[in-house]
């Protein structure tokens, strides 16, 4: 899909703002809201806006616990490495996790309401794995910055 300035204007607001109305949408990015409504459907369309949530607070909803938690695998291998998949989109207790390079194989994003139960899914979930050979985890004591908005003016 082929984009000018006024769908990296819709992207940007909804990025900030996803309830936003075509209306309210129109006035920022300066087209009416008929406009707007089709450009939007457009950039759904293409997959650029992949879906519209909203953003919890995970503190107040008793998620005290935030963990980074680095994972090697014993062996790698397609068969192996899409049953540990599985293992953790089954576990609503990592929030993101991603295959990286480095010294581990994936870096979770792990939230829970607290030590205990941190440890409980460390200690009976993860380290059982058959797959897992390792684990490390920081504990995230202050969130300094917790981005969601990409900077499409670059």
């Amino acid at each position: 899909m082929r984009m000018d300035q006024f769908d990296l204007a819709i992207l940007d607001a909804l990025q900030r703002d996803g309830a936003l109305t075509n209306a309210a949408l129109g006035e920022i990015v300066h087209l009416s809201a008929s406009q707007c409504s089709r450009r939007r459907a457009a950039l759904e369309q293409a997959g650029l806006i992949r879906g519209y949530v909203a953003r919890l607070d995970a503190q107040m909803l008793g998620f005290g616990l935030r963990a980074i938690t680095r994972v090697s695998l014993r062996a790698h291998g397609q068969g192996r490495d899409d049953g540990f998949v599985r293992f953790l989109q089954d576990h609503p207790q990592v929030h993101s996790a991603f295959s990286v390079s480095g010294d581990a194989d994936y870096v979770l994003d792990i939230r829970v309401r607290d030590l205990e139960a941190f440890a409980a899914f460390i200690h009976a979930e993860l380290l059982p794995h058959p797959q897992v050979a390792q684990v490390r985890s920081e504990i995230v004591l202050k969130t300094l910055k917790d981005g969601q908005v990409l900077d499409l003016g670059g």
